[in-house]
């Protein structure tokens, strides 16, 4: 990690309540993940790059992790999809997974980046739209459209940050294991990517 990594022992500035500094937003799919970041002053979400997912090594989940020390990130917005109907279905359970699991990879990395989740049931839907009125066919959305879904969510979390005065959605806390606090009660316990993407994914 380069010397902008921020430590726990570090603090980012805040602005009425919420803290000031890029942000980076993430849209979580079964085949491939959209990520997006904004300016400092948190005004604009612009896409970065398509990760494709790695559930077996979390290859994924790592370049987050440097993404967020390269960026000096102060907050992960990641969507939490649900029903119209506001109810839990697979796809909310899989984005809480992803979430905890990137809490894990920064506090391994030493990294105090805190991990909000966000609505997002219609970010996709959006996404699609957004394209389409910018003249991409249908048929070429699959190679961008995670990275428009991730800037979606983004640009709503700052959006809704500026207008409320204080951050939003819900922090997702470390989640230690039994055998982990049993050994060290006092300790903290203890991935590739397309830059600009051109496979297909399904979400």
């Amino acid at each position: 990690m380069p010397s902008a990594q921020r430590w726990r022992t570090g603090a980012s500035a805040t602005v009425s309540g919420y803290p000031r500094g890029t942000k980076i937003g993430v849209d979580v799919g079964l085949a491939r993940v959209g990520v997006a970041s904004c300016d400092p002053d948190g005004l604009l979400a612009t896409p970065v790059r398509t990760l494709k997912r790695d559930a077996k090594k979390n290859s994924d989940i790592q370049v987050l992790v440097r993404e967020a020390g390269e960026r000096e990130a102060v907050e992960f917005f990641v969507g939490l999809p649900q029903s119209m109907k506001g109810t839990e279905t697979a796809s909310t359970a899989m984005a809480r997974d992803y979430a905890q699991a990137l809490v894990q990879a920064l506090d391994k990395a030493g990294l105090d980046v805190p991990v909000r989740l966000i609505d997002e049931r219609l970010s996709t839907v959006s996404a699609h739209r957004s394209l389409r009125e910018a003249g991409l066919e249908t048929r070429n959305h699959r190679r961008v459209v995670d990275q428009v879904a991730a800037v979606g969510i983004l640009q709503q979390a700052i959006d809704m940050q500026r207008s409320l005065g204080r951050d939003v959605g819900v922090q997702v806390t470390l989640r230690r294991s039994t055998h982990s606090a049993a050994a060290a009660p006092n300790e903290e316990p203890t991935i590739f990517e397309e830059r600009r993407p051109e496979s297909d994914k399904s979400s």
